[in-house]
């Protein structure tokens, strides 16, 4: 492990988040897990390891985990913002408490993740933040309304943060997957809205797995630290949008 730094990722129990924890740990990195679900990651075992449960809408309890895990592996040189929640349906049916849902984890959850480290990389003149979005960041899709806002704020936000942070060296760095193999249809509680996700995916032959975002993400940030992958942009070959 000697010469690796610690990377903290949230939404670490499940789907890309678990993937990238399993992956940076096979590379040597002491890793931080955050999510809601403990007994998830505590049985990934993963060595050199430390599990918190976290709600990213609890700033203070991302903060309290960050620094209980610095203060043991020393300081997160790579954050995965990446906690979220798909709360897809149709705009005009869609109860407002699910837009309150995705909002707050997905937007302020990602902010909150951010502001827990970044000082330490300013100072440092080091770090990497991956920042959780989606190519429904990028173009609009039915049923996506309010996720699609959401997603939208993670790449404005990232793109300030990135000139911001760029006279610090600190990279930033956009994730915008398409359909790949996670827990994602679980947050989708509108019928109609789900078998027409299944439907789609069906048609393209399923998503792809989460192992090959991780890989891309390690190579991204194994690049040299002047060297920044501004976005990763990664879909099923048969997923034309």
């Amino acid at each position: 492990m000697a010469g690796k730094q610690l990377v903290a990722v949230t939404g670490a129990s499940s789907g890309i988040g678990e993937a990238v924890a399993k992956v940076f740990s096979r590379a040597g990195h002491p890793v931080l897990m955050m999510a809601r679900r403990l007994e998830r990651m505590e049985a990934l075992k993963l060595p050199d390891s430390m599990a918190r449960q976290v709600d990213v809408r609890d700033r203070a309890a991302i903060a309290a985990a960050v620094k209980e895990a610095e203060a043991e592996y020393g300081p997160v040189d790579m954050l995965f913002a990446n906690a979220g929640i798909a709360r897809l349906a149709d705009i005009g049916r869609q109860p407002p408490e699910e837009w309150d849902e995705m909002i707050d984890i997905n937007t302020k959850g990602v902010l909150n993740s951010v502001h827990a480290v970044m000082s330490g990389m300013m100072e440092r003149r080091h770090g990497t933040l991956f920042m959780m979005s989606s190519i429904a960041g990028r173009k609009v899709y039915p049923d996506h309304t309010v996720y699609c806002g959401t997603k939208f704020f993670v790449h404005a936000v990232s793109e300030s943060l990135r000139d911001y942070l760029s006279d610090y060296d600190v990279r930033v760095v956009v994730l915008s997957p398409g359909v790949i193999e996670t827990e994602v249809l679980s947050g989708v509680l509108d019928p109609q809205t789900l078998a027409n996700y299944k439907a789609n995916k069906l048609k393209i032959g399923g998503g792809i797995g989460p192992e090959h975002v991780a890989d891309l993400m390690l190579h991204t940030y194994q690049m040299p630290q002047n060297a920044l992958v501004q976005e990763i942009v990664i879909t099923p070959t048969r997923q034309k949008y």
